[in-house]
């Protein structure tokens, strides 16, 4: 076949103008794409530089009130009005909280506020906002949840939205941890024992080292801690080592944040921890019965229940609670090993993030 050089000029032309219209379609389509993607993060930073937390975020105070030096009271998250920070570590039985950045007892008001959000930010930022949807919220409505709830149940410090409550939770909420300290029952009852029966801390004192004592209307209340609002007491460590090492085991033990205590609790013939809210939400106080004489009670939301010896109870103590020992002397104290425990709700990256925000001293 014969081919003239105006044939194939015309069919280099075609050739050459169908390459431009591959070309040009291609290019187009990825200009498309790469329109859709800047629209895309364009949204996206637009949702989050106008979310409520960006200069709309509420100045109503928060109700952590207090102030610094408060008494250690209400199972060791409570505190009473009008104490200086310079206050001695005993006086009058009464142990106080001298730290400066004691998270309960400082009176931060809309500075906490400004705190949690700078927090969540700094999270995001580092990390992800992804699974933050309801952190975000409760940071966001954080003085609304606070002052909104109803009174059985309203914690002092942080809500969590949308997760279920109930003053009393199922041993399988959080099973593994439940059963291991069951498990351990034995030998935190003798190391119980040891702390307990040492000689006094230093002449004077009716205290063995490490213990204090709480603010109670009526007998004596004393706590013995391992970790205080997420920061370990080497020397209390020194002295329990097999609790020690129970709560290295745990789980779902909230050790990285200040909402997370583990401690022995000791209520003698007589006493009433009065009714008080915890902090937050997002946790549950586990109670593991070590010693309980008749007449021990804890009421819950209105609910009561009674400890039992090498058994544990879940509550979650951002209900109104009580507890009480109405039995004689010759009953003996109510004994219970206490540790705070993720509530089941809580995910792993809402976890991880309230542990950044809510890291001790930050």
């Amino acid at each position: 076949m014969e081919w003239s050089l105006e044939r194939v000029r015309e069919m280099v032309a075609g050739g050459m103008q169908s390459m431009r219209d591959c070309e040009s379609s291609a290019f187009g389509t990825a200009m498309c794409l790469l329109l859709l993607f800047v629209w895309y993060c364009y949204r996206v930073g637009r949702e989050h530089s106008s979310s409520p937390l960006r200069g709309g975020y509420s100045a109503e105070p928060s109700r952590v009130g207090g102030v610094g030096g408060a008494l250690i009271s209400a199972e060791g998250d409570g505190r009473a009005k009008g104490r200086p920070a310079s206050v001695a570590e005993e006086q009058n039985s009464f142990a106080y909280c001298q730290s400066a950045e004691c998270f309960r007892c400082t009176n931060t008001g809309e500075g906490l506020n400004q705190r949690l959000y700078h927090s969540l930010q700094d999270y995001a930022k580092r990390y992800t906002w992804s699974g933050m949807g309801r952190v975000h919220k409760g940071v966001r409505d954080q003085g609304r949840y606070l002052t909104s709830r109803a009174t059985i149940q309203r914690p002092e410090v942080f809500f969590l939205p949308d997760l279920p409550s109930a003053p009393f939770f199922s041993r399988d909420a959080q099973k593994h941890d439940v059963e291991l300290l069951e498990r351990s029952f034995p030998a935190l009852l003798a190391e119980f024992e040891n702390i307990y029966h040492a000689p006094p801390a230093r002449p004077g004192s009716s205290l063995p080292p490490g213990w204090k004592a709480n603010s109670t209307p009526h007998g004596q209340w004393w706590t013995f801690y391992l970790v205080n609002q997420g920061t370990p007491l080497a020397l209390n460590a020194r002295r329990c080592p097999r609790a020690w090492r129970v709560l290295g085991q745990l789980r779902t033990f909230i050790a990285n944040n200040v909402f997370g205590n583990a401690y022995f609790s000791v209520l003698t013939p007589g006493a009433l921890i009065t009714e008080h809210y915890g902090p937050t939400n997002v946790r549950l106080r586990c109670h593991l019965g070590l010693r309980v004489p008749s007449s021990c009670e804890l009421v819950v939301g209105g609910e009561p229940q009674c400890w039992s010896e090498g058994s544990c109870l879940l509550f979650d103590d951002s209900f109104l609670h009580r507890a009480f020992h109405e039995g004689g002397p010759d009953d003996g104290p109510r004994v219970v090993f206490m540790v705070d425990l993720w509530h089941p709700n809580v995910a792993a990256a809402e976890r991880q993030a309230l542990d950044y925000i809510f890291t001790p001293g930050r």
